[in-house]
């Protein structure tokens, strides 16, 4: 029975349930939701950790750069494996496929059954293969992947590779008094640096330094162009322990399918002493009519992952905020339909801007890509098939502008069209079978001067679609302007 009840037949006072009880709360009520006791709060320790789950916004952008960082070496390597297979690599190509065997960040399902089959040739075996050009190119394709990677092993793997790619370039070059001093001795160099391992090559150069900072009467140029000798040993001594892993991977995956042909790979040490043909770099014919102007043939420099290939003004940006923005987009590689558009123009009514006497003016690097594809129109339709298409058009652009050091971040860099001779937009001057063309002009604050590019004069299209949507932001340091031309569609 209820307490109060049982006291009241018994004629005393019900008992008081509430002794002790805040008289500022809410009084307690079972069936009301709104005196549901209010829920308590973690411990110190808990708030500390539930607060940890919470990123900063600078943290946020770290991590966002971090997975695209990841995603574009992702596809970069997958490119590689794909040119690999078909027997059309490049030289990156095979140094970065030899590593997807050791190479716990890759993805399983990018395997091949044949990829363990593939001979691939030694990486010192490729790099003497080349010639200054080609060196300076694999140079740059090194960087990428170094600039990307966040494996330890595989960044170990790529630092040594770097350094001995700028070692046979430097003996390419006309050698000074010390180099020669060194290289008189080389022989003797090779005889005691070559058969240390990494461990004594360490505690050799740790004696040198110490040689170096003592107060030794010593021959300082021959002792330091001895170190930089043995800083290329580290290197070969690095990259021989990172191959006698891939060969060890590759044995053991080939021991269990064929162990015969595990036998003669582990015998033969893994790689291939000699270099495959590599094939050249198709040429892309140049574009008729206004396109001609937007886009340029393959040049035998490309740019890292064979991508860059346009040159270099000489006040252009060169810092290492702006180089780490432009060898991330050029790890994006191009894709189908895509190609490198490098029409700049010179700026018109150009003059010397107001804050030249306090920065110094900086042309901004870009990577820029023009879209090419077929019109399937009527006369078309009727004079082409798909075997034998017609001459690809332009179909948009895609400009990916570099402003990371500029002073007043709170202003976005923007653009503007120029047409020339008074046309006014939607006014046509070209000849029939022609288009018109117009200047794109982007503008930003100091320390970076306007910038100019050809391009061909037609309606954008300003949807939201995914593929042929329009985009124009400034974020993270990038101006990104993506567009394509509307359809044109003829009704009778």
């Amino acid at each position: 029975m209820d307490p109060g009840r049982q006291a009241m037949i018994n004629g005393s006072k019900s008992p008081r349930t509430d002794r002790g009880r805040d008289v500022t709360a809410p009084r307690y009520d079972p069936s009301n939701r709104i005196a549901k006791p209010s829920r308590q709060l973690p411990a110190n320790g808990n708030v500390a950790n539930a607060a940890s789950r919470y990123l900063t916004q600078d943290q946020q952008s770290e991590q966002f750069v971090a997975d695209e960082d990841k995603f574009v070496l992702k596809q970069a390597k997958k490119k590689a494996d794909i040119r690999v297979r078909e027997q059309r690599a490049k030289p990156i190509d095979y140094l970065a496929f030899g590593l997807r065997f050791i190479d716990l960040d890759r993805d399983a399902f990018d395997d091949d059954d044949g990829d363990v089959e593939i001979d691939l040739p030694a990486p010192e075996a490729v790099l003497q293969s080349l010639n200054d050009a080609q060196l300076k190119e694999l140079e740059e394709d090194i960087r990428s992947y170094h600039t990307l990677e966040a494996n330890a092993t595989n960044k170990e793997y790529w630092t040594a590779l770097l350094a001995l790619c700028l070692d046979h370039r430097q003996k390419r070059k006309p050698q000074g008094p010390e180099g020669r001093a060194v290289t008189s001795v080389a022989s003797d160099v090779d005889r005691i640096l070559s058969p240390k391992t990494l461990e004594q090559l360490e505690a050799l150069e740790k004696q040198i330094k110490a040689k170096l900072q003592s107060n030794e009467p010593i021959d300082t140029d021959y002792w330091e162009a001895l170190l930089k000798s043995l800083l290329v040993y580290k290197a070969k001594a690095r990259l021989k322990k990172v191959c006698a892993a891939i060969k060890e991977a590759r044995v053991g995956i080939l021991r269990k399918r064929d162990p015969e042909r595990a036998k003669a790979l582990e015998e033969s040490g893994g790689f291939s002493a000699t270099v495959p043909q590599l094939s050249p770099a198709p040429t892309k014919p140049m574009v008729r009519s206004a396109a001609s102007t937007a886009v340029t043939q393959t040049s035998s420099s490309a740019a890292p992952l064979g991508t860059a290939r346009f040159a270099s003004a000489g006040n252009e940006d060169f810092s290492l905020a702006t180089k780490a923005l432009y060898d991330r987009e050029v790890a994006r590689g191009v894709s189908e339909g895509e190609e490198i558009f490098t029409a700049e123009e010179a700026v018109p009514g150009i003059q010397r801007p107001l804050w030249a006497d306090k920065y110094r003016p900086r042309k901004p690097r870009y990577f820029n890509r023009v879209l090419m594809g077929y019109e399937w129109n009527k006369y078309n339709q009727t004079h082409y098939d798909h075997d034998n298409p017609p001459p690809k058009v332009v179909q948009g652009y895609r400009f990916n502008i570099f402003y990371p050091d500029l002073i007043d971040k709170t202003k976005a860099p923007t653009f503007k069209i120029i047409r020339e001779h008074g046309r006014r937009k939607g006014e046509s001057f070209a000849p029939a079978g022609k288009e018109d063309t117009c200047l794109i002009r982007f503008i930003a604050g100091p320390p970076y001067e306007d910038i100019a590019f050809r391009i061909v004069d037609r309606e954008w299209d300003y949807s939201a679609k995914k593929e042929r949507g329009f985009k124009s932001s400034f974020d993270k340091g990038i101006l990104q302007l993506h567009f394509q031309f509307k359809k044109i569609y003829y009704r009778k």
